[in-house]
């Protein structure tokens, strides 16, 4: 006989098997007393739009180091905060992050309720609902991907993604309860990512198995349902990658607005179907044999590689030379990284 899904058994699952992260408070520290810190559960939820966990732990905990209160990160400079961002991605996370971390300090303090979370940066209808429930503990119903996965199977939605995903909300609505709000929306997020994964779900140790509808039909790892995406169109680039006879590198800073905003890279030209660019400065430019390729979430990226050697006196409008001390490539956006890793082995070839 099918069983009706319930918090409480999320629950006593989640007590005995949650995962242990960084930035999370236990279920046994918050039944010791321990509350969550809203800045280290905001900070967490940035940086996982979009991103994995794994990739988040090393960043979350470098960042905690560094910036340990929103105060901290407030007064941080913009280029540094930009610079250990790197790699994670969807650099405009971290351009709002400053600016919620300013109007936090502002405040004095993180508002407690979804409707004052979202009115900040950065923060959307998931990302405020899920401060809201970890931080604060209120009732707010979470749906991230993982979410929307559960909620599909245990109630055998068919209805395809995006189009179910109100319904998906509904859902999932009803299965969040007013006591322990917090634990649940993590333990429900836990579920999905560690037991009812995308492939291969290990239904037999899910809490709600007896309840599920999908795993009843045998219909379990075809859900969600997604509708096809529209194929990636391909953009055309340039990076002028030139070092200086001191070792500097020449670089300039993108604009605040748009993709890569406020980081450094190479010169280039907007990406496009063509590579239409002027190089920063004459120079003897020469063409790498090999592209630089990169996927964003809306287009692939093949930017052309040109390198040169640039005497001491060289000067380029509206760039910077980066003394080869102060130069780290790991603070580059992650395209730019492979573009400098294309130029510095030809670079390190004999002229």
């Amino acid at each position: 006989m099918r069983e009706n899904a319930t918090s409480s058994d999320l629950l006593a699952w989640y007590d005995a098997h949650a995962r242990r992260l960084p930035w999370r408070t236990s279920p046994a520290d918050r039944r010791a007393g321990r509350q969550p810190d809203p800045y280290a559960v905001w900070l967490s939820e940035v940086m996982l739009q979009q991103t994995t966990v794994a990739a988040v732990k090393a960043y979350f905990t470098r960042f905690m180091l560094l910036w340990p209160t929103v105060e901290a990160l407030a007064a941080a400079r913009d280029e540094d905060v930009m610079a250990e961002w790197a790699g994670l991605g969807y650099y405009a996370r971290a351009r709002n992050l400053l600016k919620c971390a300013r109007e936090v300090t502002e405040l004095g303090s993180f508002p407690d309720t979804r409707d004052g979370l979202q009115k900040l940066p950065g923060i959307g209808p998931y990302t405020s609902a899920a401060i809201s429930a970890i931080a604060y503990d209120h009732p707010e119903t979470v749906l991230d991907g993982n979410v929307e996965r559960v909620m599909s199977r245990l109630y055998a939605v068919l209805e395809p993604l995006p189009d179910s995903k109100e319904s998906l909300r509904a859902l999932a609505a009803r299965l969040t309860p007013n006591h322990r709000a917090g634990d649940y929306a993590q333990a429900v997020m836990d579920l999905g990512a560690t037991v009812c994964t995308p492939r291969s779900p290990t239904c037999g140790l899910c809490p709600w198995s007896t309840a599920c509808l999908a795993r009843e039909q045998g219909i379990a790892d075809t859900l969600p349902r997604k509708k096809p995406k529209a194929p990636k169109p391909t953009r055309l680039g340039i990076a002028y990658i030139a070092k200086r006879a001191d070792g500097a590198w020449l670089l300039e800073r993108r604009p605040d607005k748009g993709l890569l905003g406020g980081m450094l890279g190479w010169p280039g030209a907007p990406w496009g179907e063509e590579r239409i660019a002027q190089p920063p400065l004459k120079a003897n430019w020469q063409l790498l044999p090999e592209e630089a390729r990169h996927t964003f979430t809306h287009f692939h990226l093949r930017l052309d590689v040109q390198i040169a050697h640039l005497p001491l006196e060289a000067r380029a409008q509206g760039c910077e030379f980066i003394d080869r001390h102060s130069f780290k490539p790991s603070s580059l956006p992650t395209v730019m990284r492979k573009a400098f890793d294309l130029a510095q082995s030809a670079f390190d070839e004999p002229k």
